[in-house]
């Protein structure tokens, strides 16, 4: 495999971006970055094997995004597939703007040899995020890349700059086609298990990080992977670990992490070992048979290549993963996107006012293999259901097409939508009775992971909840046989995803909608639908809005 040598400007890249907000600050508006992506195939050898993958400017990854708090983005995407596209941008909160989001559910796709230009801004927030395609299993064929949001010049960051900042973008990869995956979950039968691990789209020692010695780098790691959660480890080498998903944390040492599928971390790696190359390792966790890959940290004055077999990881312990989940906390005095401490958010002191469980399963319907929640297993609608709502279009869907509360009844197909009051304070439960690790993600939130514990979730499992500093992110993990819950702020208006991680199991129904509603229709809570949006469905022949 070819070994990729990573551009080490980082920190040259960072202080352009410095520069360039700076300057465009002074006109006392938040600057615009613009982008142009050419969208197509072309075959990518990931494995070992040619495969068709979609590229991004001719890249596989895509190119990486670089922004500072409040940057407002431009990305005009022009579809040169010969099928609909949509991006999506996971962990993006999308504030006000869930027109923005990207999936069937709020958007049009892009049809074959269109464009369509996403206008984002990252409010108030900063950290590591990744974007990819959101319609039907195109994640599979590539398509992804990082999204790194730095603070304000005059937000202080709770650790020195770094020497250079790297993106790790690792996961599960199949050698079939994402046609030939889709085919087998359309055919209602499961997943076969993964061909192996990439990292940054390649294989066995098939990348490279340069490092000098004795300085500090920061590493954005995500799984994009579609049905496996990783361990990530550096051979030699401790990470402190600074921020989880726009959160900065208290700053652990750890030798390896779990990472779960759409989750994002930042680690500081300082290269203190002697002048060699090291493994940087990425192993399967839970899996019944253990994926092993590898990339190089390369110090620049390095004596020698790596040798002998990498550090092995922790492969189906549960409680060792459990035990690091909850040491993972907030950094209470900490700025985030703002000057305030991130603790003087008092969110234990916050009675929720509702409780809403969502209890994943595995069913057999009409003869195929779908996955459910609360026993409704989504269907998507002919029209977004974002759309469909603006326009009173009736019989797309249905608010409270999902309870709100697993009944253990027969599942069944639904387009499900659920209802939540603009400003309410919620928990929510995700329970999971089955052997194989959840993950969830909310679109358009950070929530608070309060608690998580084997066993049956009750009203006394409150009891044992962490209401001082747990951290706030947009992806979370639920343990076989356990639980987890979070208290979020509904905050942000709009029709929101809540899914499934793992790609299968969203594709085949584990997903629902949030409709976060305000009864004001003010600008101020929502911002109105965009003029370029695209209209498709019964939405078809309609009019967005004049100015």
């Amino acid at each position: 495999t070819r070994r990729m040598r990573e551009n080490t400007g980082g920190l040259c890249s960072f202080l352009l971006l410095l520069l360039f907000y700076i300057a465009s600050s002074v006109n006392g508006e938040d600057p615009y970055r613009f982008f142009t992506w050419k969208i197509t195939y072309g075959d990518i050898y990931p494995l070992g094997v040619k495969q068709p993958g979609i590229l991004i400017n001719g890249q596989f990854p895509g190119p990486k995004i670089d922004s500072i708090t409040n940057d407002n983005l431009i990305i005009s995407v022009y579809n040169y597939l010969n099928e609909p596209f949509l991006m999506s941008w996971n962990g993006l909160q999308q504030r006000r703007n869930s027109w923005q989001d990207g999936v069937s559910g709020t958007n049009c796709p892009i049809p074959p040899g269109k464009n369509f230009t996403y206008m984002l801004q990252v409010k108030d927030q900063i950290g590591s995020f990744f974007y990819y395609p959101s319609l039907g299993f195109h994640k599979a064929a590539g398509g992804f890349g990082g999204i790194s949001i730095y603070s304000r010049p005059r937000i202080p960051v709770p650790f020195p700059p770094p020497a250079g900042d790297h993106t790790v973008l690792a996961g599960d990869w199949f050698k079939r086609s994402h046609r030939q995956l889709k085919a087998i979950l359309d055919g209602g039968h499961n997943l076969p298990f993964p061909d192996g691990l990439l990292i940054n789209g390649r294989g066995w020692n098939g990348y490279t990080f340069n490092v000098n010695q004795g300085q500090t780098y920061r590493f954005r790691i995500s799984n994009v992977g579609l049905t496996t959660s990783i361990n990530f480890r550096i051979q030699g080498h401790t990470m402190k670990l600074v921020e989880v998903e726009g959160s900065h944390t208290l700053q652990t040492t750890y030798s390896s992490l779990d990472i779960h599928l759409g989750q994002s971390y930042s680690v500081l790696v300082t290269a203190n070992q002697s002048p060699f190359d090291y493994y940087i390792v990425v192993s399967s966790r839970f899996t019944s048979r253990v994926l092993t890959t590898t990339a190089i940290l390369h110090y620049t004055n390095s004596a020698g290549k790596v040798y002998g077999r990498p550090p092995g990881g922790p492969t189906i312990q549960i409680d060792s993963s459990i035990q690091q989940a909850r040491s993972i906390r907030w950094n209470l005095t900490a700025s985030g996107p703002r000057p305030n401490p991130q603790g003087s958010y008092h969110y234990g002191l916050i009675k929720p006012s509702r409780t809403i469980r969502l209890a994943n399963t595995a069913p057999i319907i009409n003869g195929k293999q779908r996955y459910a929640v609360n026993s409704v297993s989504f269907t998507p609608a002919d029209t977004p259901l974002k759309l469909a709502d603006y326009f009173n279009i009736p019989n797309v869907f249905y608010v409270g097409s999902i309870s709100e509360q697993p009944n253990g009844g027969g599942a069944y197909l639904q387009t499900s939508v659920m209802h939540a009051d603009f400003r309410s304070f919620i928990e929510i439960v995700f329970e999971n009775w089955e052997d194989s690790v959840q993950s969830w993600h909310i679109n358009g939130y950070s929530f608070f992971v309060v608690g998580m514990d084997g066993g049956q979730w009750s009203s006394a499992s409150r009891l044992g909840y962490n209401l001082r500093d747990t951290v706030a992110r947009s992806t979370i993990q639920v343990y076989p046989r356990s639980w987890t819950a979070i208290y979020m702020a509904l905050d942000n208006v709009g029709m929101w995803n809540i899914r499934s991680a793992d790609w299968a199991r969203q594709y085949l129904g584990q997903q629902f909608y949030l409709r976060v509603y305000s009864p004001a229709h003010s600008w101020r809570d929502e911002f109105p639908i965009p003029r370029n949006a695209l209209l498709c469905g019964q939405a078809s022949g309609r009019h967005t809005r004049a100015f």
